[in-house]
């Protein structure tokens, strides 16, 4: 049987199934640096005011982004891994030889896809999401099961974790002096416990926006500068509360650190980030 006219009419009527747009993968790499050096666990960390070697530098990031030419803001689907899951990525920088006290596995770079497109820009929030900072690391899959990124409270997580050893050790205004400053950045001023089902709120966050309008992933990469983040910061010396700085609100060793990170006083890009050209 022919088809009637009618039905050849509705059939070009009918909207055409669009193809789904194509992916393209998308590979983000990370570097620890100070100033134009790589920083490494087997020497001496160049250009900070305090002689020190790195004992420790991870980092979680989140919510990882291109912008195209508007600034509009498109999600990367990161690729599943042991480093990488439910939008939230592990950087870790040390391997834990020479100086260094963490585990062997490194990872500098976040792997995924966006839909086909010209982007000319980046942004990530430095941090872990508020629903899954503030579970247990022994009930959690990796990256999210580090026990050593954990905070005692609240179940949270240290958002960024650098630990150095300066020469001679710090001397502290008020206690026994230590060996190693710690900076660990994370959510505080918390309040209700998620082992009893409550949720949990905090009065400062401490999560980072970072967004550079002008990346290439295929010609950048991200730089995290510890002579600009502790610009300002007498390694060899604490000043009180905890053993450098572990975001406490009073702590007069964080404000300088909080500086450069872009958070008190707020600013839209924190100085410690910076972008820089891949070599070759």
């Amino acid at each position: 049987m022919k088809p009637s006219l009618v039905s050849l009419l509705a059939a070009l009527a009918l909207p055409a199934c669009a193809a789904p747009p194509a992916e393209q993968p998308v590979n983000i790499g990370f570097a620890l640096q100070s100033g134009n050096a790589e920083v490494v666990c087997t020497r001496p960390v160049p250009g900070l005011n305090e002689p020190a070697t790195l004992t420790d530098a991870r980092l979680y990031i989140h919510d990882v982004v291109l912008l195209d030419d508007a600034g509009h803001a498109t999600p990367v689907a990161l690729t599943p891994s042991s480093w990488q899951r439910d939008g939230v990525v592990l950087l870790d920088f040390e391997d834990a030889s020479g100086t260094c006290r963490g585990t062997a596995a490194t990872n500098n770079a976040v792997v995924g896809t966006v839909p086909a497109g010209r982007y000319v820009g980046l942004g990530f929030v430095v941090g872990v999401p508020s629903p899954l900072n503030h579970t247990s690391a022994n009930a959690e899959a990796a990256p999210l099961d580090l026990v050593a990124m954990g905070w005692s409270w609240q179940a949270g997580r240290k958002f960024i974790k650098i630990e150095l050893d300066p020469e001679g050790g710090v001397v502290r205004a008020a206690g026994k002096p230590g060996a190693t400053w710690h900076l660990h950045l994370g959510s505080t001023g918390c309040v209700g416990d998620p082992f009893k089902g409550e949720a949990v709120s905090c009065a400062t966050p401490n999560r980072i926006a970072v967004r550079f309008p002008a990346f290439s992933a295929d010609a950048d990469h991200v730089v995290l500068d510890l002579a600009t983040l502790f610009d300002g910061t007498d390694l060899g010396r604490d000043g009180g509360g905890a053993l450098g700085c572990m975001s406490g609100p009073d702590d007069p060793d964080c404000p300088a650190v909080f500086r450069q990170l872009g958070l008190k006083p707020a600013t839209t890009q924190p100085s410690a980030f910076r972008v820089a050209a891949n070599k070759g």
